[in-house]
């Protein structure tokens, strides 16, 4: 086919961006030009994100923009196998639409448009290991590593695991090989990342602690982040988990889901762990790793949350003090469990929204406060506006430092001197 140029817009997750860069692989395989500029393009292609209805509104609003230019439009990700109706719907005229186990179809895609065909549609239920597909890195000094297809929960509000399936662990050997490849072209930095890391190899007979390991006896210099663990995987290993990431190439930072700070509302939510089992893994790791980050998620207005119930979560965030609080309000998914449960009305659920938002970034900033006049190494790792860069140290907080000259993918010495909600903003020394 001719050079296309193909313009893509990206929604959601760090498995989202994986694949991202698995189809913008087999774009420029097929000698199609990646543009930012919409107004320019020939081909539209939006990897999609379900998890959340505002997200999912969004999604379909430029997907009826798109409609309307009458240029082909693809339409990746999650959000095909969640809600197929309304894509179809927004969009009657799409020209193919694929779920997140058919990428390698693209190609095929490709040569329907040539040949003027559309409403293609590929959604398949068989996994694949991603990690043999090629990839194009969109940052050189960043490997995204998706090491599980799929998780094993049954979450009553969750609709990726209908998007993802159950999990499919990929291949402990895949996954090494990926880092070390990546870490000999110059990779500083890579994610782990999964619907639910700490699930990985429980299909397999493997586990995340033993992955861990492997992939920091990989030689180089490197850091690793790992991406979500749920409790109910994390105790069962928590010793292990300590004691692997102790290893100097793992930053410090646990992604701990707690979703509701009420034992009641969790059963109801169909999370197998409790607020104690919770409160237990972020004691061992601070006991641990004093410094460590912690980011979970907290659901807001969750059919069956009572008053008392959501108290109770705010006591948690109080007790706990996390670094990272994403919050949701609640909205009801296709296809699941808690869409047939008898919702809370609209301004209950935003009214704890806001109030649970404002006692996290109030807690935020306080974390973030005790990095002042910190002095230490960031790994940069990505540009931020104008003159500034954003790097990491050692517990994965974001650091930003103004410098002209281009510091990305390199370690600098920085002295925190002053912070905010979200990030602390560091000058350079080295």
């Amino acid at each position: 086919m001719t050079k296309e140029r193909v313009n893509v817009e990206n929604y959601g997750c760090a498995s989202n961006k994986f694949d991202l860069e698995i189809i913008i692989a087999y774009l420029k395989q097929a000698g199609c030009e990646i543009t930012e500029d919409s107004t320019l393009t020939d081909i539209f292609l939006v990897n999609t994100c379900g998890v959340k209805k505002p997200t999912e509104d969004r999604i379909l609003s430029r997907l009826r923009s798109m409609g309307n230019l009458n240029k082909p439009v693809l339409i990746t990700g999650c959000l095909p196998k969640i809600n197929l109706a309304a894509i179809e719907h927004a969009i009657p005229n799409y020209s193919a639409i694929l779920d997140t186990n058919s990428l390698d179809r693209i190609p095929i895609i490709l040569k329907n448009i040539e040949e003027g065909k559309s409403n293609s549609l590929f959604l398949s239920g068989k996994p694949q290991n991603k990690l043999e597909l090629d990839r194009v890195r969109l940052n050189s000094f960043l490997e995204i590593v998706q090491v599980a297809e799929g998780c094993l929960g049954s979450c009553a509000f969750c609709c990726t695991r209908l998007a993802r399936g159950r999990l499919f662990s990929y291949p402990r050997e895949s996954i090494v090989d990926r880092v070390r490849m990546a870490v000999k072209e110059g990779v500083k930095e890579v994610w782990l990342t999964g619907q639910d890391v700490g699930a990985y190899g429980l299909d397999s007979g493997n586990s995340l602690w033993e992955l861990l390991r492997v992939v920091c006896d990989v030689e180089g210099e490197f850091f690793v982040r790992v991406g979500m663990v749920n409790p109910e995987h994390a105790k069962k290993i928590l010793d292990l988990l300590v004691e692997v990431y102790e290893d100097g190439k793992i930053f410090k930072f646990l992604h701990l889901p707690l979703q509701s700070g009420n034992d009641e509302v969790l059963k109801l939510m169909r999370r197998p762990y409790t607020v104690n089992d919770f409160l237990d893994i972020v004691s061992k790791f601070r006991r641990k790793f004093p410094e460590v980050t912690l980011a979970t998620d907290v659901i807001c207005g969750f059919p069956g949350e009572s008053e008392e119930a959501f108290e109770d979560s705010l006591k948690v965030i109080v007790e706990v003090k996390p670094d990272v609080v994403n919050v949701s309000k609640f909205s009801p998914r296709p296809k699941t469990f808690a869409k047939k449960m008898k919702q809370l009305p609209s301004q209950v659920i935003k009214a704890r929204s806001r109030r649970m938002t404002s006692l996290c970034r109030k807690v935020s900033f306080e974390r973030n406060e005790r990095w002042l006049n910190w002095v230490g190494e960031v790994l940069v790792d990505e540009k931020g506006k104008d003159d500034s860069w954003v790097g990491r140290n050692f517990a994965y907080k974001p650091t930003v430092v103004h410098d002209k000259e281009n510091l990305l993918g390199r370690k600098i010495k920085t002295h925190v001197t002053n912070v905010s909600t979200t990030y602390l903003l560091g000058e350079r020394l080295t």
